[in-house]
């Protein structure tokens, strides 16, 4: 349990509500499957949550949705109300709740985007609040707990107990509760009965750039067009010929970016590779990223495509994004 002295200044921590699974309603309390995402408000879920000594808990729906559906302007809109949040100073932390579907791309993004010296911490269930046995409210104290941590900083995700750094986090499975993994990376640490057990170092801050990237996040009207395109056996490279004709032809939201989701070390089918080469000529920035879950892509003298290093598809995706936005902004 974290805890203060009864002289100590309060601290708050925030709760933000985006909907998911952990705010879902089903008709039946044993189906963990049909339920209808994003239906219990956020101040409904801390209803029975007691905050740990010292700490008030604050409420405040960002929105409700099932986070399969998450886009840009939420993401937006969540990144400018954490900046505020952090900003006061006895917040000691920010806690998050959201889908699991999404939710490593979301971690990612308010990472790149705040890299924030104070704890962010999104939590979800694999199981709706109308659940025989949720597991909502357990993460939810076990994030609470996390945001509450003296010295926690940056972006990470808790859920069934364990930490993962927005880097490395993904989600490895469709049903248990026990649904992340961070990879060969590990887990950031663990939650045991109400103390933080971590393992190696909290994500790093650069808060003097912060509100550098906030203010260029909330001047973007929509984010750059990047697709995710996979290498397979068999694959061939008409989708991205078709791209490049619709980016040619003018197409407004015509296509600025591919990540192509490689096999093993980067490597991509020959046709794929061909049509890949092709599009970079004409100016659409293209960056490999491999399918393997752990690992990451050691670049050889040669290659002809960038790599993401060890970022997955997904948030290859994202930071290709952040970085167009910025190539917009510079030039």
């Amino acid at each position: 349990m974290v805890t203060q002295s009864a002289t100590a200044t309060p601290r708050r921590i925030l709760v933000l509500g985006t909907g998911g699974t952990i705010a879902g309603r089903a008709a039946q309390p044993g189906d963990n499957i049909g339920y209808t995402a994003g239906e219990v408000g956020v101040a409904e879920l801390l209803g029975a949550i007691e905050a740990p000594d010292g700490v008030t808990l604050e409420a405040e729906q960002v929105a409700q949705v099932d986070s399969k559906d998450m886009e840009f302007a939420l993401w937006q809109q969540l990144a400018r109300r954490c900046a505020h949040w952090l900003a006061q100073p006895d917040v000691a932390g920010i806690v998050i709740t959201h889908g699991t579907d999404t939710l490593e791309e979301t971690a990612f993004f308010l990472q790149s985007v705040l890299a924030p010296g104070k704890p962010v911490v999104l939590t979800c269930a694999m199981r709706p609040a109308t659940a025989l046995s949720p597991d909502g409210p357990q993460n939810v104290r076990d994030a609470i707990v996390v945001a509450a941590t003296e010295g926690a900083s940056g972006v990470v995700a808790v859920c069934a107990g364990v930490i993962h750094s927005a880097l490395d986090v993904q989600k490895v499975h469709t049903y248990r509760v026990d649904a992340f993994a961070s990879g060969d990376a590990g887990p950031h640490g663990y939650v045991e009965e109400g103390v933080v057990r971590s393992l190696r170092n909290w994500p790093a801050a650069s808060e003097g750039s912060a509100q550098t990237a906030i203010d260029l996040i909330a001047s973007v009207g929509a984010a750059p067009r990047v697709e995710i395109l996979t290498s397979h056996a068999g694959a061939r490279g008409a989708i991205v010929d078709a791209l490049v004709r619709e980016r040619e032809a003018g197409v407004a939201d015509a296509v600025r970016g591919l990540v192509l989701a490689a096999t093993g070390n980067g490597t991509l089918h020959r046709e794929l590779e061909a049509s890949a080469l092709r599009a970079q000529a004409t100016g659409i920035a293209v960056l490999r990223a491999t399918r393997c879950t752990s690992g990451q892509i050691l670049p050889k003298a040669g290659d002809a495509l960038p790599d993401a290093g060890g970022l997955s598809p997904v948030k290859a995706r994202i930071a290709l994004m952040l970085e167009l936005i910025g190539a917009d902004a510079s030039g």
